[in-house]
């Protein structure tokens, strides 16, 4: 698996899983809503530890930077 997934986006993911399970955890959200925004985090906690998002790929998506030559 080659990286697809920039900082920026690997920040963003992990913020975002950290805050559903800090609402979670506070009970601001509940039942079925809960349950998928779960699914969610741990898909979004994942990607953003391995820096992969299988989801790229069929659209050629990327957001890590490449170096420059030369740089």
């Amino acid at each position: 698996m080659k990286q697809n997934m920039g900082i920026e986006d690997r920040v963003i993911r992990l913020v975002a899983a950290i805050a559903v399970g800090v609402l979670y955890g506070l009970g601001y959200i509940s039942g079925t809503l809960a349950i998928i925004l779960g699914i969610v985090a741990i898909a979004f906690f994942v990607t953003s530890l391995i820096g992969w998002c299988p989801l790229y790929l069929p659209f050629g998506l990327s957001t890590l930077r490449r170096k420059m030559a030369g740089n």
